[in-house]
């Protein structure tokens, strides 16, 4: 995906309307996919961007706040269409169309492009502000030892009750209890297995950590040997890019935004 966003941006002037349209449709349904070249699309127009700002899961709620910001009506509207948009994202959406919709009905003079611009304008700010306090905040919390990790998780793996496991995840990898959740409740053991990597546990480990959470997907030698062939290539960059996706999804749940849509009111804008 690196080679394919670096080959693609390097490309993506000289590639006409039609051939732009055609990959934003494909890489809306790509999971993942390179969030370059994703994000390069979703500036372009609707009729190109549409299909990514619907469906593209590489998107995160921040990503889809700063295309409002910086591209108004258009994108919001489409961007509305999302199954389970988050709340906050919903709420800035619908305070923009209702600024819209006073500004074109109100007995004031001011036109609807400028209550869209005032819209931008806020949200820019509140991006700038989100920025601000995370380039003032401490370091990344540093990855506890590869032992401590493995005895945790294994003690928590074996422990009776679905909780544990991600209340243990969540403490080890510095993310939200939610976030270290949806590791632990997949169909399969995929989304898990970066996590193990991340901590640095050998073969033997993350598949006792993984055959306490997944047994039926690892009790029988094919399965065992799929397990190991998929860890083995799964390399530690992969695995880190993995957890900063995590801290930063954790980060939007509790962060300026998140706490600015808590508030469950779109006056405020």
């Amino acid at each position: 995906m690196v080679q394919l966003d670096d080959l693609a941006l390097g490309l993506f002037d000289r590639v006409s309307t039609e051939a732009r349209r055609f990959a934003a449709a494909a890489l809306s349904e790509c999971d993942p996919a390179p969030g370059g070249l994703v994000k390069r699309l979703c500036d372009e127009p609707v009729e190109t961007a549409a299909p990514l700002l619907v469906r593209s899961t590489a998107l995160t709620d921040v990503d889809l706040i700063a295309l409002i910001a910086r591209h108004g009506l258009a994108h919001a509207r489409v961007i509305a269409r999302r199954e389970n948009l988050h709340p906050m994202v919903a709420a800035l959406v619908r305070a923009l169309l209702s600024r819209v919709e006073k500004a074109s009905s109100g007995p004031e003079s001011r036109s609807a492009a400028t209550a869209v611009e005032e819209m931008r304008e806020h949200l820019r700010g509140l991006m700038s502000e989100a920025a601000g306090t995370a380039a003032t905040e401490a370091a990344e919390p540093a990855l506890p030892d590869t032992q401590e990790a493995y005895e945790a998780l294994r003690e928590a793996a074996l422990t009776v009750g679905p909780a544990k496991l991600p209340e243990t995840l969540s403490r080890l990898l510095a993310i939200s209890p939610a976030v270290a959740a949806r590791l632990c409740d997949g169909v399969t053991y995929s989304a898990l297995m970066p996590a193990l990597r991340v901590l640095d546990l050998d073969e033997e480990k993350a598949f006792l950590v993984t055959a306490a959470v997944y047994p039926s997907q690892v009790a029988y030698p094919a399965g065992i040997r799929l397990f190991l062939e998929r860890y083995r290539t799964l390399d530690a960059e992969t695995a880190r890019e993995k957890l900063d996706l995590w801290r930063k999804r954790s980060a939007e749940q509790t962060g300026p935004l998140a706490q600015y849509a808590a508030q469950g009111s779109t006056t405020a804008i």
